[in-house]
């Protein structure tokens, strides 16, 4: 990403991080960003990890927690005035008094949440109660896909954009855009209502590839699908052209217009997302719906391998030591997680894991990730199914048994969100690379189609107190994140 910045860049980012490190030696903090593509959960891994350590939730593999060295957790007024705040007491609400689930991130936003520990080392704990502010930033994963906009001028974006738009998962999708396209002539004069209608059919392309039933992954720009409050701004009306020949266009045509605004999207939208967001944090979970993309079939996994790559190619992998982290940030801990292991019987989580790993070893062979940590983890934020066996003749099979969304269908059968069922969700394949070799195989069994549930009915103590949200393996998630800053 380094090439992607200018020296100006680099040194507001500079200026940035001393004004962080300086505050921060007063009071120690943490930026942990939370990412991934619509759907994959940010929102609810946000709310179930705040309300799991402010609420003493059973976290057995946070070892700062199962040690009893955590006095007590508990939110503060974030340090970013202008960012919103995630709106945590709303989205629990939601989750435990309605069981729905909340709204998907839209937006950036920010939660403080401080750690008041006991040390694990005697010579710390001779000098001072230990005390740690995470400071959680949640964020679309498709922004992030902008980021390596900045590196290409507008007619290499034109270029990608069509081929990208060519491949056999995006083509039919593209249909009404590629008319659109051919009746612009990249010479002629410029006029709004053609820019009007190019960006319109080429934002409703990219919408139409985020429908369930097909799930793809890599569809920049990204404010085109999540506009926040530049809804309707020139900055986002512009489009790829067909046929662009690199050279400078002609003042005063489409195509310089088109590039005037794609630049003007770089330079006020993309770069300051970069240097006031990403160029901040110091740990990064980047959340993944590898099953939604198995149900939509192979073409779905493979742009989600591409998004991915792209994804993780953007950030500052490394480490500093004290003088050079005074002025450079570097993301010393990367957690790529598998969401919604609960849709899926324990014995196929090792499994769901090992297809997360090969989805990502692409990305990091091609950055550069020395200094950081990289690791893969299949988890659910929230658990909204329990285990248990049925048997069918002399064959025993492992189910899961919760509430399916209403409208979720299996076999032919619809749910009405209400029901609990109990479900065999079948095996996800014992080598992961055999999706990869012969993605046919998971697309066409009907017997590892997924649904979504409801989250679950909270259960109550003995004294009548409500228990924390269930998950699996979010304490270990919540050990390779912060743990070592807990020591």
């Amino acid at each position: 990403m380094g090439t992607l910045t200018t020296l100006t860049d680099e040194a507001k980012i500079a200026l940035d991080t001393l004004a962080d490190r300086t505050s921060g030696l007063i009071s120690p903090s943490l930026r942990l960003g939370v990412t991934g593509l619509s759907r994959a959960g940010k929102t609810v891994f946000i709310t179930a990890l705040v309300h799991n350590l402010i609420h003493g939730g059973r976290l057995p593999l946070f070892e700062a927690q199962k040690s009893g060295r955590i006095a007590r957790a508990y939110l503060e007024e974030q340090p970013d005035d202008a960012v919103p705040r995630f709106q945590y007491e709303d989205h629990l609400k939601a989750l435990i008094d309605e069981r729905v689930w909340p709204d998907s991130t839209r937006a950036i936003s920010e939660l403080r949440l401080t750690i008041e520990y006991e040390s694990a080392s005697m010579w710390n704990r001779m000098f001072s109660g230990g005390k740690l502010s995470v400071d959680i930033v949640d964020y679309p994963g498709e922004w992030l896909l902008d980021l390596p906009l900045l590196g290409k001028t507008y007619a290499e974006f034109s270029r990608d954009s069509f081929q990208l738009a060519e491949l056999e998962s995006h083509r039919d999708l593209a249909a009404d855009w590629f008319k659109v396209s051919a009746d612009a002539e990249a010479d002629a004069n410029a006029d709004e209502m053609t820019a009007q209608r190019l960006a319109k059919s080429f934002t409703e392309y990219l919408k139409a590839g985020k429908a369930d039933e097909r799930a793809l992954s890599t569809l920049p720009p990204g404010r085109f699908l999540m506009p926040g409050d530049l809804d309707g701004s020139p900055a986002l009306t512009f489009a790829p052209l067909p046929n662009l020949d690199g050279g400078k266009p002609r003042p005063g045509s489409l195509a310089a217009m088109m590039e005037r605004r794609y630049e003007a999207y770089k330079t006020h939208v993309v770069k300051p997302f970069f240097r006031e967001h990403i160029a901040r944090l110091d740990r990064q979970i980047v959340l993944v719906d590898a099953m939604q993309a198995m149900n939509a079939g192979p073409s779905a996994v493979a742009d989600l391998e591409r998004a991915l790559t792209e994804i993780l190619s953007c950030f500052r992998p490394g480490s500093t030591n004290f003088l050079t982290g005074l002025v450079q940030r570097r993301i010393s801990r990367i957690l790529v997680a598998a969401t919604k292991a609960d849709h899926l019987h324990h014995e196929s989580h090792d499994r769901l894991q090992a297809i997360v790993r090969r989805l990502v070893d692409r990305a990091v062979s091609r950055a550069d990730f020395s200094g950081a940590s990289v690791d893969v983890l299949a988890m659910a934020a929230v658990r909204t199914t329990r285990e248990a066996t049925v048997t069918q003749g002399k064959e025993t099979l492992p189910v899961i048994i919760g509430t399916p969304l209403k409208g979720e269908t299996i076999n032919g059968e619809t749910f009405d969100g209400k029901t609990e069922t109990a479900i065999f969700p079948g095996d996800l394949p014992a080598k992961p690379d055999s999706i990869f070799e012969h993605p046919e195989r998971v697309s066409e069994d009907p017997a590892i189609r997924f649904v979504r549930f409801r989250p679950p009915r909270l259960e109550k103590s003995a004294e009548g107190l409500t228990l924390s949200l269930p998950h699996i393996r979010l304490d270990r998630a919540l050990q390779f994140l912060i743990g070592d800053r807990l020591a």
